[in-house]
């Protein structure tokens, strides 16, 4: 059993959102951090613990808030009094699969404790570095509509989330499932239905996934048009441009292709960039980023299939 496996367990948990599901699982096979977002209630915790409960590794739950320190995250070293050295305690950071709730409830520093297990996977304290465990995996949520005892997530926090997704509001009739089974008390328990090696073997199959020179050329068109575009102050970087790729042969992976196509790109596109731009003042109060990501996709031509 392996990714099509999860994908199954997590449709079956997290109701009628099967497009959320499938960005999920195609960036825990681009060995990518998730973010998601949107009002509280929607089930994004749920999600981030299903994702968790279907792989057969270690996890570990940080619920952010605002006294949390940096080693209560990564770990520290400290004074044995009955050794008279200094001994580790590692963080709950080192798990492979790390829920991470409400992320922007931190203050900036402790978020800033991510930013090196996050791209290096790897933490140093002091003076010393310790690997994270492999695979490993951040997944984040935040709930973007409070602003009382919240920090903003910095441009570089956001830029490590190769995705981000806004989960929205179930479908009447999912809504509606999801209360019969609330009724009747016959809501699925999540089981973990692949083992690490399963997946790691999926990840390393998914870098094989051939992209052909125009559609390369049409991802990097769409990342030159945020630099350029009228509405953007800091376009998407070189990082974001790697995450486009990565995410796209996930995608097209698990469509069941050896190969992306333009629609894939299509697919991933608003949710690997538009967290990765500013808007320019004006930007900001005329649109909106996936609005404007929304707008590139519409301008930028797409290759033809040959």
């Amino acid at each position: 059993m392996g990714i099509e496996a999860v994908i199954k367990q997590l449709n079956e948990v997290y109701l009628g959102k099967g497009e959320v599901v499938r960005l999920c699982c195609t960036a825990l096979l681009a060995e990518g951090h998730i973010l998601l977002e949107d009002v509280p209630g929607t089930g994004k915790t749920l999600l981030a613990k299903a994702i968790a409960g279907s792989l057969d590794g270690s996890f570990s739950r940080i619920q952010f808030t605002a006294d949390l320190l940096p080693s209560d995250v990564i770990g520290t070293d400290y004074f044995n009094m009955q050794t008279q050295g200094f001994d580790h305690r590692q963080g709950p950071i080192f798990a492979n699969i790390v829920l991470i709730d409400e992320i922007n409830r931190a203050v900036p520093r402790t978020q800033s404790a991510l930013l090196e297990a996050m791209e290096e996977r790897q933490v140093s304290i002091g003076g010393k570095t310790y690997p994270m465990p492999k695979p490993f995996f951040v997944i984040a949520t935040q709930n973007p509509i409070e602003s009382a005892g919240t920090f903003p997530l910095p441009d570089a926090q956001l830029d490590r989330f190769l995705i981000s997704i806004p989960v929205g509001y179930p479908e009447a009739a999912a809504e509606r499932e999801l209360l019969l089974q609330v009724l009747t008390e016959t809501r699925k328990q999540i089981e973990a239905v692949t083992s690490l090696a399963s997946l790691q073997e999926a990840q390393a199959e998914t870098r094989q996934v051939a992209i052909q020179d125009d559609v390369l050329d049409y991802m990097l068109g769409l990342v030159h048009a945020t630099r350029a575009h009228a509405s953007v102050e800091v376009g998407v970087s070189p990082r974001g441009a790697i995450a486009l790729l990565r995410a796209c042969q996930s995608y097209a992976y698990l469509a069941g292709r050896l190969y992306v196509i333009p629609e894939d790109v299509k697919a991933v596109a608003p949710y690997v960039l538009a967290h990765r731009i500013s808007l320019t003042l004006e930007g900001g109060i005329k649109s909106t980023k996936a609005n404007v990501i929304a707008h590139i996709l519409d301008t930028v031509p797409v290759p033809v299939e040959g």
